[in-house]
């Protein structure tokens, strides 16, 4: 059973221009409620209660504003990222925490409809990892995951360039992770841009041999970077 889960907030958001001049990311609002309190409520109906928060920008504002989850029948916590240096530099500060079980992760801005949550848990029992996809056109933006006949990822290929992905699945930003990611951290190497990425080592993980599922998103699938993101999720939830 998977208990614990991780959302890494830290972000400044910057291509959201005016929206995070005064507001982090998370606490954006889409159909009245913040994106964060989207995800915690799929993670609830999914089971999993105790979840740790990774703040950075704006980080009193967000844990102020979600507290300790009580209310929700949530036990939240958080740590801050002081230096912005990578997710999975992110996901280290809970390491202690989450011990030697499987875990969920995700980004605080990604907002799919709650029973996708769920999927991932279940796809996770029988395997080491697995993260959700989304179907694209072309990955180029993202992380092309290609998988077998049985949905075994075979490989990831971060931010292909474009016309170059035979398919069409694209890594969606969350999943269920264990602790044979932790040596795969370990080995990072800071990206281009100095920081330490995630899914890097994910991919990694897979090239090492794990077993990693890939659950298909059911519905839409909203990376919420821009303030044109953020305008069609707010028009696919009023619908």
């Amino acid at each position: 059973m998977i208990a614990k889960a991780v959302l890494l907030a830290a972000g400044r958001g910057n291509r959201l221009g005016e929206l995070t001049v005064n507001t982090p990311k998370p606490l954006l609002t889409v159909a009245g409620r913040p994106i964060i309190v989207h995800i915690l409520d799929g993670l609830r109906r999914a089971g999993i209660e105790d979840i740790t928060i990774v703040t950075g920008h704006f980080a009193e504002m967000l844990e102020t504003e979600l507290g300790n989850g009580e209310a929700s029948g949530l036990h939240l916590r958080y740590v801050r990222q002081g230096q912005p240096d990578g997710t999975a530099r992110a996901l280290q500060l809970a390491r202690d925490w989450l011990g030697d079980d499987q875990f969920f992760f995700g980004w605080g801005d990604i907002l799919v409809r709650p029973e996708n949550y769920r999927n991932v848990v279940r796809a996770a029992r029988l395997a080491d990892a697995a993260i959700a996809v989304n179907h694209v056109d072309d990955p180029w933006a993202g992380a092309a995951v290609y998988v077998d006949e049985a949905n075994v990822v075979q490989r990831i290929v971060e931010k292909p360039p474009k016309g170059t992905s035979t398919t069409h699945w694209n890594n969606a930003g969350f999943g269920v992770l264990g602790p044979a990611i932790w040596p795969e951290v370990d080995r990072l190497q800071p990206s281009p841009r100095g920081e330490y990425e995630l899914p890097q080592a994910i991919a990694a993980l897979v090239e090492s041999g794990a077993r990693v599922v890939a659950v298909p998103i059911e519905g839409d699938w909203f990376d919420i970077g821009t303030p044109e993101d953020l305008e069609r999720a707010r028009a696919a939830w009023r619908k």
